[in-house]
């Protein structure tokens, strides 16, 4: 398997934790994204999302989305429960990651990381909905250790790549006990090391 995407990418990570979390083997291919990378007839061959995470499979098929190839290398482990209810709930936090936190959390964070911009000059409808995705999160982890269910699922490796990096948009994460200790617990079960500066 090859997992090509870019490292400074929260939805190429999420990919590689799950991966290296249940011990598959794969090659990590680098695509620069900034560079136009995604967008080369090569690239838009395995997907016309132009778009990173792309994983190529062993049977030479293609698949795109970030969540969706957590689910697809999820399948049949505990990070994937079976009942299907739970798998309801896993989605239902799947899509809400890529609709309502990663286009607010990461956004900022590539203004202030990338663009090299100042807190003060962020959108500040960006900043009110990523507060709302943190307050949200924090209210869920206030009676629970993970997102769904008793243990770590793909819906809190989907959450927890651009949420361990809030900090670097701006977002004060620790008026946030409970999603400050379920980083730590994510963090600690998928052998990284506590992100910088949080």
């Amino acid at each position: 398997m090859r997992i090509y995407g870019d490292l400074n990418s929260g939805n190429c990570l999420k990919v590689k934790y799950a991966a290296d979390f249940l011990g598959l083997s794969y090659d990590f291919v680098p695509v620069d994204i900034s560079k136009g990378e995604a967008r080369t007839p090569e690239f838009l061959a395995m997907s016309d999302m132009a778009q990173v995470p792309v994983v190529a499979l062993d049977d030479g098929r293609f698949l795109a989305q970030s969540n969706a190839i957590l689910r697809y290398l999820a399948r049949g482990t505990a990070l994937l429960p079976e009942d299907p209810y739970l798998q309801a709930k896993i989605d239902e936090l799947l899509f809400w990651e890529q609709y309502s936190h990663e286009p607010y959390i990461a956004v900022l964070r590539f203004h202030m990381v990338y663009l090299g911009k100042p807190s003060e000059t962020r959108d500040p409808e960006k900043v009110k909905r990523g507060e709302a995705a943190l307050d949200l999160m924090e209210k869920r982890l206030s009676d629970r250790q993970f997102l769904v269910g008793e243990a770590l699922t793909v819906a809190d490796i989907a959450l927890l790549a651009y949420t361990r990096l809030a900090h670097e948009g701006g977002f004060d994460l620790s008026s946030r006990p409970a999603l400050s200790a379920w980083i730590s617990r994510c963090e600690r079960l998928l052998a990284l090391p506590p992100a910088k500066g949080r």
